[in-house]
């Protein structure tokens, strides 16, 4: 029981994905929202991060990177690290934080399990060909996160800028340009250059009542059964340019992960290294509130009728105006 107890807390420590979430991804222009940090699923937070362990902190809008400031973050309940923000001109915006290295000492069931758990499979497949399950692992791991989001109708070009990270993801088309029933088509990069051959887990977070801007959103699971693990989902591999296709069955909010890791077979601290990589945005339906405007109030006079009333009117005028001549 006491071991099993400590292989639940490894794993708990260990699967610790980095995710930046919003209420909604669709803000008014100088609306006031909410950016949070999960660390731990995209549906829970484990804890905060630390202001010391971010290396860099950015929002980009209309083509200009701003620093966010250490100072401008909170924490809610010793679990999410939050930041408010105030949504500025229509446009797709971008929010990034990128984390500093942290070492971890695993034994080599632990270390094994983890492996299997997060769906680092291509090191856990390379650990059994070269016979050394049976080894533990030093592993340095850091984290690059990202969020798209859309103010207004306006779409800009911003999503688009990587932030050089480590790693990270880049849309090659705009995803508020793309709705539910479609897919988008997303590349990841390492120290800049496309990463080929490397799993990536999507999956989404559907739906009930689709109502933007207010953050009075009521979530569900893409179906009412399903259970979100880190590895459920979508399970991708990226091409040879690092190009990845993620579906989009339904409206909702979408996040992708990663993890890559290598081992480090010079260093006397080392045996591994990792960089995980998150991202996030929502799609809607192509005729939700957003994507047109309405030509008709739905608690008012239909538009037929009013068109039909008004000629009526004139008609009669125009009898009593003669009538009187």
């Amino acid at each position: 029981m006491r071991k099993l107890f400590y292989l639940c807390f490894v794993l708990v420590l260990c699967s610790h994905d980095l995710y930046m979430k919003m209420d909604s991804y669709f803000l008014k222009p100088n609306q006031e929202a909410t950016l949070s940090l999960y660390n731990g699923t995209f549906e829970k937070s484990e804890n905060i991060i630390t202001r010391d362990r971010m290396l860099d902190a950015s929002l980009v809008a209309h083509g200009k990177r701003t620093t966010i400031s250490p100072e401008r973050w909170n924490d809610q309940d010793s679990t999410i690290t939050q930041l408010p923000i105030k949504a500025g001109k229509p446009g797709t915006y971008v929010a990034g934080v990128s984390t500093m290295p942290r070492n971890i000492e695993l034994s080599a069931e632990d270390f094994n399990s983890y492996l299997e758990h997060d769906g680092v499979l291509d090191m856990l497949e390379q650990r059994t060909k070269d016979s050394v399950l049976d080894q533990d692992a030093v592993e340095s791991y850091e984290k690059h996160v990202k969020a798209i989001y859309q103010v207004g109708d306006v779409k800009t070009n911003d999503w688009s800028m990587p932030l050089n990270y480590p790693i990270e993801f880049v849309p090659i088309t705009n995803p508020y340009e793309k709705y539910s029933g479609g897919n988008l088509e997303v590349q990841l990069l390492l120290e800049g250059k496309p990463l080929s051959n490397q799993l990536v887990y999507a999956d989404y977070v559907g739906k009930d009542h689709h109502t933007h801007g207010d953050g009075g959103h009521e979530h569900s699971h893409g179906s009412d059964t399903e259970s979100h693990t880190h590895t459920s989902g979508q399970k991708l591999r990226t091409n040879d340019q690092g190009i990845f296709t993620v579906e989009l069955p339904a409206e909702g909010i979408y996040y992708m992960r990663t993890i890559y890791m290598t081992t480090i077979p010079d260093s006397e601290e080392l045996t591994h290294r990792s960089k995980w990589a998150t991202l996030s945005f929502e799609v809607s339906h192509e005729h939700g509130e957003h994507t047109h405007t309405h030509d008709h109030n739905d608690e008012g006079i239909p538009t037929w009728l009013f068109v039909v009333g008004s000629f009526v009117l004139i008609g009669l005028l125009f009898l009593v105006f003669k009538k009187k001549s």
